[in-house]
């Protein structure tokens, strides 16, 4: 039985000594382990831990410098209102979508629906067995959008895992009817080159757009060939979604993106985007793109034009995600060190890997430029068998302050302030303990996201938790309420 309280975590701070060279190593050849499911459905980790880590582990639990195995502790201003564990869908649990007093969330076996009208008692309303990883999420309308991004025998929501090596395998977006919240009907699908790891879409009246990042070609997959060097387009119809087609695929690196190594070492060669977040109110969007962030435009949707493009050869090992400020002046990127399959959060790997970038964009129109300010990483110690990294997060809204709730797997959930973009600094963190001393383990929150009031978080081995944040810089967020929420797709929370 795990134990709520709110607890002192005494903290370590991260040091700034170099890793050791084999732990390194180990953490950049091994690339983004669980960010390329292909062609099986699970995430890879290193499971073998050494005799000296264990007990490392246990004498940090018994010091109280961690919690204890599952343990949930947190800071004095967030109460852990209540967790949903797996039901059905017993693979991991990935990102969440909202749309009035719906959340949904994803897993690797499909995705659930809870009606989260009271908080504190989500109910189930529906659950959707049609396996793929990554089911990244997300709605609009009657519409929901699901990515496919490991080789399947076919479309179909029975499909098995197929190698991607044959040509007949399949893999892309999915559309589902939600308007029965209780029987979501799946009504169209289309394959995309590489997959779909994760996707962003840009909602209209009439249309949705439909931004599919996916990565990682081989000559030996007949439908992902190298280069692959942009994003699918795919064009929705609300009215007929059984007529949704690509209609673009933007090369967003003609000159090829980041070499990677051996010419940038422990970075990631640029194959693709992992994920993209699009701001439509100002027409801009933000990508992770592997060994590059972007800044781009989108005022034409089928037609992204890039601004910008930065790189981080010292401390970035793969452009994971993106997160606007609420005035489209600053860009948060996260660095997924050791591919969701690793401890990083730790003092051999230091404060600057593995961390988040913030970023403050700078000039006017064609002119805007991506500025580097600071990197932020929690400082609370995480063992070695717990897999640790800068996750999903959102927005927390309110003005004059730029804040943000944040997932980092068993790091738990971390709420920080980059009002000042140089001097970031958490204000309120959420977490369990290790699941293990003895062998590491994928765990904890893949997302965590600011709606309507409440924290909602998708463990992806514990389930669905919701959590109340009650502090002064955030309260005025409370007032803020949404009808729709995917976070890829940000809001002008005050222009609406």
């Amino acid at each position: 039985m795990t134990s709520l309280h709110t607890t002192s975590v005494r903290r370590r701070r991260l040091g700034v000594a170099a890793a050791a060279a084999g732990l390194i190593a180990t953490l950049f050849s091994a690339g983004p382990a669980a960010a390329t499911p292909d062609p099986g459905d699970t995430a890879t980790t290193r499971s073998g831990v050494s005799v000296s880590e264990q007990a490392e582990a246990r004498a940090a639990i018994e010091s109280g410098e961690i919690p204890g195995v599952d343990e949930i502790v947190h800071s004095a201003n967030i109460e852990h209102l209540t967790n949903v564990p797996k039901d059905a869908l017993q693979g991991l649990n990935t990102d969440l979508a909202f749309q009035g007093n719906y959340a949904y969330a994803g897993n690797y076996d499909g995705f659930r629906i809870f009606d989260i009208r009271d908080p504190k008692k989500p109910k189930t309303v529906a659950q959707v067995l049609c396996p793929g990883s990554q089911n990244d999420i997300s709605v609009s309308g009657n519409l929901l959008f699901l990515s496919t991004d490991s080789s399947r025998s076919d479309n179909s929501c029975a499909s098995t895992t197929q190698p991607a090596t044959e040509k007949s395998s399949w893999e892309g977006m999915k559309v589902f009817d939600i308007s029965d919240k209780r029987n979501p009907k799946y009504v169209a699908a289309v394959e995309t080159a590489c997959g779909s790891h994760t996707h962003t879409i840009i909602p209209d009246r009439k249309n949705v757009y439909v931004y599919v990042s996916s990565y990682s070609p081989n000559e030996t997959f007949p439908d992902c060939q190298p280069p692959h060097d942009g994003i699918s387009v795919i064009k929705v119809p609300r009215s007929a979604p059984e007529d949704s087609r690509i209609v673009n695929f933007p090369v967003l690196f003609p000159d090829g993106g980041n070499p990677g190594a051996p010419t940038n070492p422990g970075v990631s060669k640029t194959t693709g985007c992992h994920d993209i977040t699009v701001l439509p109110s100002k027409d801009l969007a933000a990508g992770a793109c592997m060994g590059d962030g972007l800044l781009f435009s989108i005022k034409d949707p089928e037609n992204p034009k890039i601004i910008d493009r930065v790189q981080d050869n010292v401390n970035f090992a793969f452009w994971h995600s993106a997160t606007f400020n609420q005035g489209a002046d600053k860009v948060v990127f996260t660095d997924e060190l050791g591919g969701g399959g690793a401890a990083t959060c730790n003092d051999r790997i230091g404060p600057n890997r593995g961390a988040d970038g913030v970023y403050d964009i700078t000039g006017k129109g064609d002119n805007r430029k991506l500025v580097f300010r600071s990197y932020f990483k929690i400082d609370r110690p995480q063992a070695d068998t717990e897999v640790c990294v800068a996750h999903n997060g959102s927005i927390i809204p309110v003005k004059g302050r730029d804040l943000m709730v944040q997932a980092w797997y068993q790091g738990g959930v971390s709420v920080w302030d980059f009002t000042d973009s140089s001097k970031p600094k958490e204000i309120a963190f959420f977490e369990r303990g290790p699941v293990s001393t003895t062998a590491v383990t994928t765990a904890g929150p893949w997302s965590a996201y600011y709606y309507n009031g409440y924290i909602y978080s998708n463990d992806i081995a514990k389930g669905f938790d919701v959590l109340k944040l009650d502090d002064r810089r955030t309260d005025p967020a409370k007032k803020v309420r949404l009808k729709e929420l995917n976070v890829q797709t940000q809001p002008d929370y005050f222009d609406r």
